[in-house]
């Protein structure tokens, strides 16, 4: 995949790709990726990228003509890439966002800055718009770091070992299992049985229900209104025939008496 992205300030990019998965993968040519300065296509002296907004109010807007310039470079480099605008205004960035960039060929990032980017490039040039979440940064480039480290790892050979990215948090609408290591005991504290077990069909059992556990006490929002498959339907079943069991098994009188409930005779 080739990753380009746009920014008046690319040093901000530097210790990004020498760091890390990033790094491995460019050096494996695993990824092309590289900043284009969007002040190399304003024109001046002083290569100014921002004006104030026409109608008046606070902040400056990024002026079209080096954002434009700057597309347009990218977009001849690389004609078969989606350009898109980090803005607190697009879609949601989520898991399946970054695997559907993952089958891409190519990116342009652009990196807004200030109160925003001319609207005539969001219009014209702009394939689409994403948002990391419902909050203001000072600029597009962390976003961008943010897409550019979910979108990598989704790609065959970047991680490794592919099954890593397959079982990560969210690929399966599911938060991930929690993870031990050595030593067997840390403060008092055992790893779980089953994992030192070396039955692999009961591993995958008890890392498959701490992660519906996890995601049901952490992020119920992930569950609802998504279609379930047979072995996780069973689970939360066998968990409400728990939950009843200890309901029944309490005694109901008094204050303490359930809404709804008949009281003890």
């Amino acid at each position: 995949m080739k990753i380009r992205v746009l920014t008046i300030f690319p040093g901000l990019l530097n210790s990004f790709w020498e760091t890390g998965m990033i790094r491995r993968a460019l050096e494996q040519e695993k990824i092309s990726a590289s900043a284009i300065d969007i002040r190399e296509y304003a024109e001046g002296r002083h290569r100014v990228t921002d004006d104030r907004p026409y109608g008046g109010g606070s902040g400056m807007v990024m002026k079209p003509e080096p954002l434009a310039g700057a597309i347009r470079a990218a977009k001849k480099d690389s004609p078969e890439a989606r350009t898109v605008l980090l803005s607190p205004q697009g879609r949601v960035f989520r898991q399946a966002v970054a695997r559907e960039m993952s089958s891409l060929e190519a990116l342009i990032l652009v990196c807004g800055r200030y109160e925003g980017v001319d609207e005539r490039i969001s219009r014209e040039l702009i394939d689409d718009e994403i948002s990391i979440g419902d909050y203001v940064l000072t600029g597009g480039e962390v976003p961008a770091m943010v897409v550019i480290d979910a979108v990598a790892r989704l790609l065959p050979g970047v991680l490794g070992n592919d099954d890593s990215a397959e079982t990560d948090s969210f690929s399966g609408h599911l938060l991930e299992h929690g993870h031990y290591t050595r030593p067997r005991e840390f403060e008092g504290e055992s790893v779980p049985e089953v994992l030192l077990s070396g039955d692999h069909q009961a591993i995958e059992s008890w890392r498959r229900e701490a992660a519906l556990m996890r995601t049901f006490l952490r992020r119920p929002d992930l569950l609802a209104n998504r279609p379930l498959d047979s072995e996780t339907l069973e689970i939360l079943k066998n968990w409400c025939r728990d939950i009843e069991a200890i309901i029944r098994a309490q005694p109901l009188r008094g204050a303490d008496t359930l809404p709804g409930a008949e009281p003890e005779r």
